[in-house]
């Protein structure tokens, strides 16, 4: 695979219902578009669609312009590959199903797996599309996933909860995607499934139940306002490089990826950033460094007044440039873009 000049983007939440979605707003579109010239290869790490909540079909709405855009300002000579992550994962449910136990760490979906893959390939184009999962490989060295996998290490059963003791049972037992896929909660959070079944009133307060699952574990909860956002993103941190990260890298030895680098999305948290310790970024037992993309999410219990460069600043990104020897880079695309012009 000869080294191309690559951008990697996740979790930005078309279509989500409290309109987080910083991308359905014109100047952070425009500026992300401002960066596709400098790439020959784009990566969508994820949670691109937002079609957990009750009504997906807003999703595809607001989704359908800004991914048309991206592939009109690619082109015919640049790719897009497009790994899905737990929020759109209905794009190849039914092909994971077919998949089973065949399923590979990188293996290659056909665009006309389900009817809705087909339409989002088809807004992408003229850009060449592909699509892959759980994850794929964007050098020897580099794998990159969107890394849901590891909400099956935590408690609660999400992003932002807390090690389960020494990771679960049979830590070092090497395991298959199609066993994660077939793990009780793959797809959806307890709250989150339950939002599905509920009547439209109960469903929102589910959704909010479930938006705010990062907090439960937090200490002293209760004081989710947004003037503590300072507090509620360093405790935040905390959970990541204690619980999130290990968990992931757990993830990676359990599925065998022999890997340099490993680049996820899934706790839209950018990193590391200047000022992180490295050692909370690799493992201590050796093996792959790890780097997040951030998020495309204007979150004000994360970011109510900050200013960036910020780790939950929306806009995050890896750069992956076509000399590997400086490694993956994040990124902050919208570190320039006012609060204001995102929500």
């Amino acid at each position: 695979m000869g080294a191309v000049r690559t951008l990697v983007v996740s979790d930005l939440h078309l279509g989500t219902r409290r309109r987080h979605d910083v991308l359905a707003y014109r100047e952070p579109l425009e500026r992300l578009l401002d960066t596709l010239p400098d790439v020959d290869r784009l990566v969508l790490l994820g949670d691109v669609l937002e079609l957990l909540e009750r009504h997906p079909q807003r999703g595809l709405v607001v989704a359908e312009p800004v991914l048309r855009a991206i592939g009109a300002t690619l082109g015919r000579d640049r790719e897009v590959i497009v790994v899905p992550g737990n929020h759109d994962r209905a794009l190849v449910r039914p092909w994971i199903a077919r998949m089973g136990e065949t399923l590979e760490v990188d293996s290659r979906v056909p665009l006309d797996a389900t009817a809705l893959l087909a339409r989002v390939a088809e807004w992408l184009r003229p850009a060449r599309v592909r699509v892959h999962y759980p994850g794929v490989w964007l050098a020897p060295a580099v794998w990159a996933t969107h890394g849901h996998y590891l909400d099956q290490h935590l408690l609660p059963e999400a992003a932002f909860g807390v090690t389960r003791g020494l990771l679960g049972r049979r830590p070092n037992a090497e395991v298959r995607p199609s066993d994660y896929e077939l793990s009780q909660g793959s797809g959806l959070s307890r709250a989150e499934a339950l939002a599905r079944r509920l009547p439209a009133p109960l469903a929102a307060l589910a959704e909010d139940v479930a938006e705010l699952a990062r907090a439960a574990t937090m200490p002293r909860a209760s004081l989710l306002r947004r003037s503590l956002a300072p507090l509620h993103a360093s405790l935040l941190g905390l959970q990541m490089r204690r619980a999130s990260i290990p968990a992931l890298l757990h993830v990676v030895r359990r599925l065998g990826v022999e890997a340099d680098w490993v680049l996820f999305g899934h706790v839209h948290r950018l990193g590391p950033l200047p000022g992180d310790l490295d050692a909370q970024w690799a493992s201590a037992l050796g093996g792959p460094r790890v780097v997040n993309t951030g998020s495309w999410m204007y979150e004000p219990l994360l970011v109510h007044r900050a200013r960036a460069p910020h780790p939950y600043w929306p806009g995050g990104a890896i750069w992956l440039p076509d000399d590997l020897d400086s490694g993956p880079r994040p990124v902050g695309l919208l570190d320039e873009v006012p609060a204001a012009a995102m929500h």
